[in-house]
């Protein structure tokens, strides 16, 4: 079995956040009130991400109107679904052993 990289903070709420299908500030707007303010996600982080995760097939392209702006709505596939699953496994073990440790 081939080990994954443990997911950065910014795509876990990226992932969390396309649940139900959403566009960029979308995403950045829920990521804040998820965080209570703590994770502002920047156009390069998200884009940089939205990016990287349909070259992996995680998300996929719901929607694109195309108007002016061509706002882009993306949604989790059933492999990002897994992945985010696999991350939330890891860090649960991360918080068992801790409190193995009476931290």
């Amino acid at each position: 079995m081939v080990k994954e990289a443990p997911l950065t903070e910014a795509v876990y709420y990226i992932l969390l956040a396309l649940r139900t299908p959403n566009h960029g500030y979308g995403i950045i707007q829920d990521v804040l009130e998820m965080t209570d303010g703590r994770v502002n996600l920047g156009p390069g982080t998200l884009y940089g991400a939205i990016n990287s995760l349909l070259e992996k097939g995680w998300i996929k392209l719901y929607s694109e109107e195309k108007e002016s702006r061509k706002k882009k709505s993306y949604i989790i596939t059933s492999l990002g679904v897994e992945a985010f699953k696999r991350e939330v496994e890891r860090l649960n073990e991360l918080i068992k052993n801790g409190e193995k440790m009476g931290v």
